[in-house]
């Protein structure tokens, strides 16, 4: 009997788990998973990993992807390092440009896109310097974390446009760094907000919290303004002018921004994206095709239109994809529905000793962070992620 081929865009979070998911459960299977990297980054400490050099070792959050999965039939599992280029619905392909050899198409039976998201400070696109708080579409993770360690450890006027999470993580691991090297007086920090608070998608109380803890940390907080442009002079690179709304200007010699997400979507037929270019799928986590019909593919994680791109949703959108994908294959139907609910849960740190954030409408006290979060940013629980055991 011919096995069953499974292809997986995408090797974090959510991918990892449908992967182990399907190798586990269905014998019949060959899963081959695609990732630009060939390690997987636990993000959700980036913040003090680009901070705090010594915080983590670097096998701490750069675990490598194919030893996870060593367990397994060889038949029954490729890793192959690359690029998804295109997906061809009609012929059941996807075309993938691998990070060595030649370009190739790989059929499949069914087929998973947890391709995820990126950011512009990742990506370098807004000021040429890439901090990475996701994984980049190369394999060149461990030069992209040492290159902004080195960036960030020489700058004195830092500038962060934004103050969701990752803003006010960042601010707070970085106003550490300057305490803890006694260059308090010689380096400054500002965090920019487009809206009158930071952390805005959180309780006033918290807001409030987050920002007593900021400025105590002599963090500059600047509310109600949004940042609409960032240049430099051509002659000078390190000397930015960062303009906001209403005519102010911060002077910068590196600025970090933290809003907003772009979905890694370019090989995604455009019929299967939202308007804003996210995949649309259904609460069994399925992609739907332009006449309604069922197709053999899901998706799940940053890169679905579900709104909230955090690693604890993308894991829970893993479950139920995983639990349908194999109903399907084995002749079932969809046993798992995913709903996003609406109630926050978010924990905050701000450096190594409080926090603030949101969980089921309490505002937790700051040394509850640092035991939740804020002290290690759950990098214990990056193999078991990893392994598809979380």
């Amino acid at each position: 009997m011919a096995p069953i081929d499974v292809v997986i865009v995408g090797g974090s979070f959510a991918g990892l788990h449908i992967a182990h998911s399907v190798l586990r459960d269905v014998p019949d299977a060959k899963v081959v998973l695609i990732n630009p990297s060939t390690s997987f980054f636990w993000n959700i400490a980036a913040p003090r990993i680009v901070a705090k050099p010594k915080a983590f070792r670097p096998e701490q959050y750069l675990l490598p992807i194919k030893e996870a999965f060593a367990s397994y039939r060889p038949d029954a599992f490729e890793f192959l390092p690359g690029v998804a280029t295109a997906i061809d619905t009609t012929a059941k392909s996807v075309s993938v440009t691998p990070n060595e050899g030649e370009p190739k198409t790989l059929p499949y039976d069914y087929l998973v896109i947890a391709s995820g998201s990126t950011t512009s400070a990742t990506t370098g696109s807004l000021t040429g310097t890439s901090i990475p708080f996701k994984q980049s579409n190369r394999d060149d993770m461990e030069q992209l974390i040492e290159s902004a360690q080195e960036i960030i450890a020489g700058a004195k006027e830092i500038v962060i446009g934004g103050a969701g999470p990752i803003g006010v993580e960042l601010a707070g691991e970085l106003a550490d760094a300057v305490e803890q090297s006694g260059n308090t007086n010689k380096v400054s920090i500002t965090i920019v907000s487009a809206t009158d608070r930071v952390l805005p998608m959180l309780k006033s109380s918290a807001s409030s919290a987050a920002r007593k803890q900021l400025e105590h940390k002599k963090v500059k907080v600047v509310t109600s303004k949004r940042v609409i442009g960032v240049e430099t002079p051509a002659d000078d690179s390190s000397n930015w002018t960062v303009s906001l709304e209403g005519g102010d200007k911060l002077s910068a010699d590196l600025y970090i921004p933290t809003t907003g997400a772009t979905p890694n979507n370019s090989f995604i037929p455009t019929q299967f994206l939202d308007k804003d270019g996210w995949m649309k799928v259904n609460n069994e986590m399925r992609v739907q095709s332009t006449d309604g019909s069922t197709l053999p593919i899901f998706a799940a994680g940053d890169i679905t239109n579900f709104s909230m791109r955090l690693s604890f949703k993308a894991i829970e959108q893993a479950h139920v994809a995983a639990a349908n994908l194999k109903a399907a294959i084995v002749g079932g139907t969809a046993i798992k529905t995913f709903d996003q609910g609406d109630s926050i849960m978010m924990v905050v740190p701000i450096g190594e000793t409080g926090g603030t954030g949101q969980i089921f409408g309490f505002v937790p006290f700051g040394f509850m962070v640092k035991m939740i979060k804020g002290k290690h940013y759950f990098i214990e629980k990056a193999d078991s992620v990893l392994t598809g055991k979380a």
